[in-house]
Order: C-alpha cells, then structure tokens, then sequence
C-alpha cells in the first residue's frame, strides 16, 4: 500500500541506483547516491528506491496532469519552472495535488497507468480525497 504525505527526506538531492561502477555489484543491496551541495559524492549501503505517482493541476477543476517519478521534489520543480516545452507548461500545469510514494518502481508504474486510463472524475476524486481544497502540496516535500 502506497504512503501519502510522506514525511521529508533529510538528505538532498540524492539519486537511487542498484549498483555503481565504482562499486562492486550486489543485488542484494541498494545504494543511496547523495551528491550535496559541496559536490561530493557519498554512495550509501542500504537506500530504498522510492517512486511517486503525482497529480498536478493549474486550478481548481482545471487542466489535469499524472506522472510518474523518482524524485518528486525535483519533477515538481521542473514543472514550476518550465523546464521542458511540453503539456504542462503550456497550460501551466504545475501545482501538485495528489501523490503516493512506493518502493518498487513497477508499482509505480502500473498505478500511473491505472489512474490515467481512470476517468477525469476519478482523478478529482483522488485530489479531493486528502486535499479537499486544492492547495499546493508542494510544501510538504
């Protein structure tokens, strides 16, 4: 079961791989790739991938859009800054509404797919189900 309103994560900017070529391979273990602000690069035994699926919006009842992502605090940041010519910045689509955190990127995936083969009710109906006013959820990252 997906966890919504995940607490902040204390250690910025990291990317999670499962293996490094500077480090020997495992399956069994999960590395944290954390590079702060100095530059410097810390791999840390034992990181969980964690996924998203998110749901942003321009407006109350607006323009609607779902993702998927590895790192939500920076997709959120791409959409409210434009970074990419694409659907949600054409009609500034860049207030996050909804969104749940999974540790498998797969399940991420498939819940994506499901909530966007959903109808436009159902994808309000997720928004309104724990942000009944339609604010930014963007401060809880």
């Amino acid at each position: 079961m997906p966890r919504r309103f995940a607490p902040r994560n204390d250690v910025n900017d990291c990317v999670i791989a499962t293996s490094y070529t500077s480090l020997p391979p495992r399956n069994d273990v999960l590395f944290r790739h954390c590079e702060p602000r100095s530059g410097v690069a810390i791999h840390v035994p034992g990181g969980i991938m964690k996924s998203y699926i998110y749901i942003v919006f321009n407006k109350r009842n607006g323009t609607l859009y779902t993702g998927v992502t590895s790192n939500l605090k920076k997709r959120i940041y791409e959409h409210k800054n434009k970074v990419y010519d694409s659907f949600t910045s054409k009609y500034d689509v860049n207030k996050l509404g909804y969104y749940e955190e999974y540790n498998d990127i797969k399940q991420a995936i498939e819940r994506e797919k499901q909530i966007k083969a959903g109808s436009r009710k159902k994808k309000m109906s997720l928004i309104e189900s724990i942000n009944p006013s339609w604010e930014d959820l963007t401060y809880l990252l």
